[in-house]
Order: structure tokens, then C-alpha cells, then sequence
């Protein structure tokens, strides 16, 4: 009988990672670097959606400070992307009844 419910339970949870997953690819994030100078947008699969930059920051002499500030930006959007990722598994987790802190996917 216990073997029947860990089957319906790994069910439940591949069909809420299949949706997890469709979940992140929609969703974006937008990281900021430079005082809001500089801004990239990327989706949830880590694909750069967009990038603003300030008129005031291109300048050929500070070429090296605004490659610096986009990199930045988006490393900013990945952790919130991340975040975000991380977040939706723990409460999947707990809507399956695992554990807290059960680290998805095992």
C-alpha cells in the first residue's frame, strides 16, 4: 500500500515540476547596476530579453566601467531569477509534503 502512494506522490511531482518549469521559462527579471544606469532584462531560462542603458553612461573613455556595470545588471536579474526558482520549489515541496528544506530536484 505504501508503495502505491510514493507512486501517486512521484506523479504529483513530476506533473508540478513539468508546470514549475513552464513557469520559469515565462518568467523575467530585470537587474539594475550603476544607480539604475544600466538595466538588463532576462527570461527564466537566462536569455538577456532586453538591455537600457543611460545616454549619459556611453562615453568611449568609461567603455571598461559600463562593460563592468552590465555585467553587473545581469548577474543581478540571474539571482532574482534564481530566487524566484527557489522560491517555487519550496513551496512545491511543501504542497507535496516534503520535508522544509528538502532541496528539489533530489
Amino acid at each position: 500500500m505504501d508503495m502505491m502512494k510514493m507512486m501517486k506522490k512521484a506523479k504529483e511531482m513530476q506533473a508540478k515540476m513539468a508546470e514549475m518549469q513552464e513557469q520559469v521559462a515565462e518568467m523575467e527579471a530585470t537587474g539594475v547596476a550603476g544607480g539604475d544606469m544600466v538595466k538588463v532584462t532576462i527570461s527564466g531560462k537566462g536569455l538577456m530579453k532586453s538591455l537600457s542603458i543611460d545616454p549619459s553612461m556611453i562615453n568611449a573613455d568609461d567603455a571598461e566601467i559600463l562593460e563592468d556595470l552590465i555585467i553587473a545588471a545581469h548577474n543581478d536579474a540571474k539571482a532574482k531569477v534564481e530566487a524566484a526558482m527557489q522560491e517555487k520549489m519550496q513551496a512545491m515541496a511543501g504542497d507535496l509534503g516534503l520535508p522544509a528544506g528538502m532541496n528539489l530536484p533530489f
